[in-house]
Order: C-alpha cells, then structure tokens, then sequence
C-alpha cells in the first residue's frame, strides 16, 4: 500500500486550550471529510503560551493531557492516523519536553521529545529561549505507519539537516516537521529548508504551521506545506486558518531515490586547514554515533 491522502491543519493558537483543542478537532473533521488518511496538526497546538509561567499551568503528563486524549479520540473515531503536532508535556523528572505523538485508528501511538530548541535573537528585537522552558529530546525517532516509516521532527530541527538525513537512512519515506516558524523566519526561510530536506532526503514532507498573531505579541508565518520527494510543493495552505491536502504515492520515494541515490553515497573524509583547538565534525554532529544511529520504532 503506497498510496494515500495527506492534509495538513493549520491553526492560530492563543491562550484557551479548550478552544484550541476544538478549533484543531473541527478541522480535523474537515480534513478527514475530504478524504485525508493522515493528517498533521502545529507545534503548540494546544497552547501559545506566553509565558512560562502560562505553560507549568496548562501542562500534563502525557497520559492527562486533555489535548492528546482529544486527538487520540479523535483519530478512532474517524479512522485515520494523526499527527498531534507538538504540547508541552511533563517528563517524568518534572521538566517539560516539547512532545509530539502520532496516534493510530486502532490505538498505536508514538511520541518524540524536540531534539534542538529555539535559542535565537531576530532581526526584528525577538528573542526566544526554548531550552530555559524545555528539556530537548535526545532521541531520534522512527514511526511504522500502514504505508512505511515516518520521521518525525519539531520546527527548529529543520535547520538540522543531518537529523533528516538520518532517518531518511534508516527507512523514512515521509517526514514531519510541525512547526510554529516565526513570520520573520518563516518568510526567509520556511519553504526553501522544507524543500531542500525534501530534496535531500528523497521524501515527502509535510509540515502543518501556525499562522496570525499570538499572545506575547509572536507571530507565526502559516504556509503549511506538503511536499514531494523532487521538491515540488504539492499543496500550500496560505496564511489563513484552514487545511491543505493533496494525494501522494510513496512509490516515487524509490522512483527519485533510484534515479540520485544520494543516500547511499557518504563517504568518510578528513578535516585540513582547521586552526588548533577547532571541533571535530563528530563533536559538531551530537545525537549522531559513528557506529550508530539513533532511532527508535515503536508502537
């Protein structure tokens, strides 16, 4: 089975989860009315908080959190596989993870903690620490669907192109990036790093976004896109609340990765001309074992 329909849920979170969670529900309605076998909702789907202080409030261990009892509700009753875009999840030690679930028809669920967190100074006066808010995930991870294996990844670990690749290495045909990309990045920078992990992966993506303006006076650009393994935007959902959708046939995974098998053609290389003292490329890489790479399957 290599063919299905995937939709991607575009939101405009603010402060009230219980509005949020039914917002993010009726558009997955929608999505599911029109055909869609995997849907993908944001980052901070549950929530745009504000501050920290906003986030311990509204967080839950997993198993509590009323969004993911929501969304894994939801994806029985319509029979569909939903990727739960990303909430503030408590870990077992206390902390937060920014933590993103896929849940499955029938009750299968796989969770991934955000590897690499926002730490950024904008152009335009934003600053952002995710890392004082969450503990980052060390693990990459792998889910088995019906029609193959999915990547699954956060927003700013689509400037880690390495995390993609790995993945893609290791099996992915389809790779998500729920995000919540900043209006000021987003317009620089959003499409042409979806299309180049794409391109550079030979897989589909597709990334569900947030859009419009939200508490902490943030904005987030939308443009959720879905994207083939050659590059080619298949849908693009603008910058209004909504969905884009489109079909696609995982068998042109193989077809692109035949014709450049750029997977299969790393070569080991030294380093020359680096000044005493600099980082090894090993130590530029963390997550990434020489002998092994980290990824887990589970269901």
């Amino acid at each position: 089975m290599t063919q299905l329909t995937i939709a991607c849920v575009q939101v405009n979170a603010q402060l009230d989860m219980t509005a949020n969670i039914e917002a993010a529900s009726a558009l997955v309605h929608q999505a599911a009315d029109a055909g869609a076998d995997l849907v993908g909702l944001p980052e901070n789907v549950a929530l745009m908080a504000a501050s920290e202080e906003e986030r311990l409030e509204n967080a839950w261990r997993p198993a509590d959190h009323p969004a993911l009892i929501a969304f894994a509700d939801l994806a029985r009753q319509r029979r569909i596989w939903l990727q739960a875009g990303s909430v503030a999840a408590l870990r077992d030690d206390g902390t937060l993870a920014n933590h993103a679930f896929l849940f499955g028809p029938d009750g299968e669920t796989t969770d991934y903690e955000k590897i690499h967190m926002f730490d950024v100074d904008l152009p335009d006066g934003s600053r952002y620490r995710e890392s004082a808010m969450f503990h980052p995930g060390d693990t990459a991870v792998l889910a088995p669907t019906p029609w193959g294996l999915l990547g699954m990844t956060v927003c700013y670990d689509l400037r880690f192109p390495h995390l993609y690749r790995e993945l893609s290495k290791a099996g992915a045909v389809m790779l998500t990036v729920p995000s919540a990309f900043t209006k000021v990045t987003g317009d620089a920078h959003w499409e042409v790093l979806l299309r180049a992990r794409a391109i550079e992966c030979g897989a589909f993506v597709f990334a569900p976004c947030q859009t419009g303006h939200h508490p902490g006076n943030r904005r987030t650009c939308g443009h959720s896109l879905i994207i083939d393994p050659w590059g080619v935007v298949l849908a693009d959902a603008g910058t209004d609340v909504g969905f884009c959708i489109a079909d696609v046939d995982l068998a042109e995974v193989a077809r692109v990765r035949g014709t450049i098998p750029a997977l299969e053609h790393d070569r080991p290389f030294a380093l020359s001309g680096f000044p005493a003292g600099a980082q090894s490329l090993k130590s530029r890489r963390p997550g990434i074992d020489d002998d092994e790479v980290l990824v887990r399957q589970h269901a």
